[in-house]
């Protein structure tokens, strides 16, 4: 039996250091878990150097690294672990250094050192995470010291973890469903634009020499052919700055709300777009409530972190409502944006207390009706896209061989 020196946080999130008789390290550990205490550290007395880590392999990575920036899937990776190993006994700080020696992300690699070395000068780990906003969202932050406060890390870290691989998930299937449409949009596009430019150019300068009226469709092919050609350039150059420009008004307040005022209304788009911002939300709120942070707190994390400001406005006057003693329902209902089944289904689960079931439920719904429109969408698109492009190049081609049946008939 050997002496080991450990540092904690209480429920209150209190910093408390000491000492702890045991065979081995994971015993130690698990006897101060019982205590209900957060696991920061656990030393043996022989190998205490005051960091809890092993110095041989600090600052090294097992593997070579792949990218520099932080993927989505760096973040679903290094939840999932971090879970695990708490979940396992492993103290705070070892685990990110065990993480930290396969991780694949040279800037997640540096993060995760800053992390170890805040941690180490007495900042808990959401106090630590919160000084990376880039790579940490506020969900990611508020979660962790919901955790931190109730002793349950690793089972808060669990569900975030759950959380983020929904999230991918679902973002590859939107991904997946738009691929096709894109690369036929752009292939068609491409193809009108080789045709316009080049091949038309050429039997205008065949038609020269005929020395003959052309007739109105192909002169009207041959002048819109000339005023692309002069003016390519120039078109380029104003779409880019015109991109530019509307990426810095949406930026702004009154633009994002515009813009997105203008998605809500389109005939078919606006209730797809509705329904991805209410899956987010429910997605959110689901993670949060089940995950035990209290509504009201739970209601501001999805005010900032929803990513829609249309939808943060009417989540801060939901918030501000059930501060005053309504139930959530009730606000749900007067904000207009939510369909009656969603008003309904929160009810319910309000009168059960089965509130972060139903948000999974409504999270589910509409992630299915995301997908079924997608594919729907993509389905549609494609013969109308070859339809259109057909009768396009169609007309195009009349008119390109219309002057040489007309010369035909006249040498004939």
């Amino acid at each position: 039996m050997g002496k080991f020196f450990y540092t904690v946080r209480d429920s209150k999130g209190h910093k408390l250091s000491g000492a702890e008789e045991g065979f081995t390290e994971e015993e130690v550990v698990s006897r101060l878990q019982a205590k209900g205490y957060l696991v920061i550290t656990v030393v043996p007395e022989a190998k205490d150097d005051g960091s809890g880590l092993r110095q041989d392999k600090v600052g090294k990575s097992r593997f070579k690294f792949k990218h520099y920036g932080v993927s989505s899937d760096d973040l679903v990776l290094l939840c999932r672990q971090l879970a695990t190993l708490l979940g396992a006994g492993v103290t705070i700080l070892k685990s990110l250094d065990i993480i930290s020696l396969q991780i694949s992300s040279r800037k997640l690699f540096i993060i995760l050192k800053k992390l170890q070395k805040d941690m180490e000068a007495g900042l808990s780990l959401h106090e630590a995470m919160s000084k990376h906003p880039a790579v940490f969202s506020e969900l990611w932050v508020n979660l962790v010291e919901s955790g931190e406060a109730s002793g349950n890390l690793a089972m808060v870290l669990s569900r975030l973890a759950g959380y983020l691989e929904r999230n991918a998930a679902f973002k590859r299937k939107i991904i997946s469903a738009l691929i096709y449409p894109a690369i036929l949009f752009f292939a068609g596009f491409g193809a009108l634009l080789f045709l316009t430019i080049k091949i038309i150019p050429t039997f205008a300068e065949l038609f020269k020499g005929f020395n003959v009226q052309l007739p109105l469709l192909t002169q009207i092919l041959v002048t819109t052919s000339n005023i692309i050609r002069k003016n390519l350039f120039f078109a380029i150059v104003f779409s880019v700055l015109g991109f530019f420009a509307f990426k810095k008004y949406i930026a702004t307040k009154k633009g994002r709300r515009n813009l997105e005022r203008f998605l809500f209304k389109l005939p078919l788009f606006g209730d797809f777009f509705r329904a991805m911002i209410v899956e987010r939300f429910a997605s959110e709120m689901s993670t949060l409530v089940e995950s035990g942070v209290p509504i009201l707190y739970s209601l501001e994390i999805t005010e900032h972190s929803v990513g829609n400001l249309t939808m943060a406005e009417i989540v801060h006057q939901i918030k501000e409502e059930v501060r005053g003693g309504k139930n959530l329902s009730q606000p749900l209902e007067r904000s207009g944006f939510f369909e009656p089944m969603v008003v309904q289904m929160v009810a319910i689960g309000e009168e059960i207390g089965e509130l972060p079931q139903m948000f999974k439920k409504i999270n589910e719904f509409y992630q299915e009706y995301v997908e079924t429109f997608l594919t729907r969408f993509a389905a549609m698109f494609e013969p109308l896209m070859l339809v259109f492009m057909g009768g396009v190049i169609g007309v195009m081609v009349v008119g390109m061989f219309l002057p040489i049946f007309q010369i035909s008939k006249i040498g004939g």
